[in-house]
């Protein structure tokens, strides 16, 4: 595990396409932003393994595409 030091309103990049930003400190809590592409699932860990969980490794990937497609496609009305 990689263990770095960052302060409020710095970054790190993973690879090229992800940055992960600390946007605040309160106390004993950090608030984090995550920017990837949306191709890139990105979950809470203790959501990720509810998903894992409760699926299969093929329905859990399908799950995630179908939702990623809602995303991208435009609202009706």
């Amino acid at each position: 595990m990689l263990v770095l030091t960052r302060k409020s309103n710095q970054s790190i990049m993973i690879g090229d396409d992800i940055e992960v930003s600390v946007l605040a400190i309160m106390g004993e809590k950090v608030r984090i932003g995550i920017e990837a592409p949306r191709s890139i699932p990105v979950f809470r860990k203790e959501v990720y393994l509810e998903i894992r969980q409760d699926s299969s490794p093929e329905e859990t990937r399908k799950e995630v595409d179908a939702a990623l497609e809602q995303l991208k496609s435009p609202p009706d009305g």
